[in-house]
């Protein structure tokens, strides 16, 4: 197998699993490698105790980035995140850059999050199964069925449940602008504002860009096919032209 010229690391939004990510293997090129990474209480953690801190959560992740980058020493690699996952990434990529013996993210790409200095803190306060059931109905996103079926429901609502109370334990700490271009998508119809996304320029003292699409806060399943794209492009341009020569390669 030839080795990816990048690595994609994702990171679900609360309540999600990695397995949302599985389809991306087959229509994004060749060249870039996508690793979805599992929370635990989900997926094929599902035996593990759902963690509830932000910085414990991260910190594993982070351990678990590290070793997957052992195996694939030089490829580039990026953190895409969705919701949460977004706030995850960037919690990341803050821990990363604090650990000289860790490479740095080559590469931000943050969905439908609002920026760390324009997060809502009572946001992910209430979290009653009226609440959570409300921003389940609210948001979309949630298949149909998982409403029809009251094991998995209350599988899904313990899930986010932790899954908010690590939001609600995000802290910013102080610190640099990160080193690495950030690229961030949204919803035109979220109820997230464009002041609070391009609050993310804050964030970096590289390249700071965001892209609308048609759609919510789940606007990357109906928007799937263009999110790839402009996410394999935002790829292709950061390391051209060996990622064009891997591609015709593959």
């Amino acid at each position: 197998m030839m080795a990816p010229t990048w690595l994609l690391f994702c990171l679900p939004c609360a309540g999600g699993s990695a397995s949302s990510y599985l389809r991306w293997r087959r229509l994004l090129p060749a060249h870039i490698q996508v690793l979805p990474l599992e929370l635990p209480g989900r997926g094929s953690r599902m035996a593990e105790t759902a963690l509830r801190d932000f910085d414990t959560l991260s910190m594993q992740l982070t351990g678990r980035v590290a070793a997957e980058l052992a195996r694939w020493p030089q490829a580039r690699y990026a953190l895409f995140g969705h919701s949460m996952g977004a706030l995850l990434a960037y919690g990341m990529a803050r821990r990363l850059a604090l650990q000289s013996a860790l490479r740095q993210p080559d590469a931000l790409l943050l969905s439908a999050s609002a920026a760390p200095s324009r997060r809502d803190t009572h946001r992910f306060a209430a979290s009653d199964t009226a609440s959570l059931l409300h921003d389940l109905r609210r948001l979309g996103g949630t298949d149909p069925e998982v409403f029809e079926d009251r094991e998995l429901l209350s599988m899904t609502l313990d899930v986010l449940a932790a899954d908010y109370a690590v939001c609600a334990s995000f802290i910013r700490h102080p610190g640099p602008p990160l080193t690495m271009p950030l690229q961030v998508y949204a919803g035109r119809s979220d109820e997230i504002d464009a002041a609070c996304l391009n609050a993310w320029r804050e964030e970096t003292r590289a390249a700071f860009d965001l892209h609308w699409f048609d759609g919510g806060h789940f606007y990357l399943h109906a928007q799937q096919d263009a999110l790839l794209a402009h996410l394999a492009a935002r790829l292709d341009g950061l390391c051209a032209p060996s990622c064009q020569e891997a591609s015709h390669a593959a």
